[in-house]
């Protein structure tokens, strides 16, 4: 969620209202589960359904519910009805939240010192591509790449004070 107009608001009442909006879309997004399962292409498109997924991706204050959708979102996926690149999100969001190590380091820190993204506790890092490639998503290093270059134009003002001109990328083939 872009701060816009809301820039005026303490980091306290922006959190706030955050919290607050995430709360009243993920009452609307349960009932809608709750009456029609798993919101996949057939049913809202696209976009509707990338829009469903986005804020079960960020139900972290209810792991149960977000569970209950991966396990219905696999189905989905496997039929080709939902993206493949969003479950591995939310997989790697589920695991993390249960105290799990995520299977393809999706959800990622970053190093504010070099402007470097990195995943967030991994299972096996050696064989990560290899996951990362059954389910569509690219080689760990390009996306830690992009995540990083991300992180740079949005905070890009704040690394150029301390002197730096870019993000610090991985290798990669």
């Amino acid at each position: 969620m872009a701060r816009g107009e809301n820039k005026k608001l303490s980091e306290r009442e922006w959190k706030s209202k955050q919290d607050s909006l995430h709360r009243e879309n993920q009452k609307k997004i349960k009932e809608i589960f709750n009456k029609y399962g798993y919101v996949g292409y057939d049913l809202a498109g696209e976009r509707g359904s990338q829009s469903f997924w986005l804020v079960v991706q960020h139900a972290d204050n209810d792991l149960e519910f977000q569970q209950k959708v991966l396990d219905e979102m696999k189905v989905e996926v496997e039929k080709g009805n939902a993206d493949a690149n969003s479950y591995g999100l939310l997989v790697d969001r589920v695991r993390l939240n249960s105290g799990k190590k995520q299977l393809y380091g999706t959800q990622v820190d970053y190093n504010w010192k070099i402007c470097q993204a990195y995943p967030k506790e991994l299972k096996d890092s050696s064989s990560v591509n290899e996951r990362r490639e059954k389910i569509g998503l690219k080689p760990l290093e390009e996306y830690l790449n992009e995540m990083s270059e991300l992180h740079y134009k949005m905070n890009e003002q704040g690394f150029k004070q301390i002197g730096l001109k870019g993000p610090t990328l991985y290798l990669t083939k």
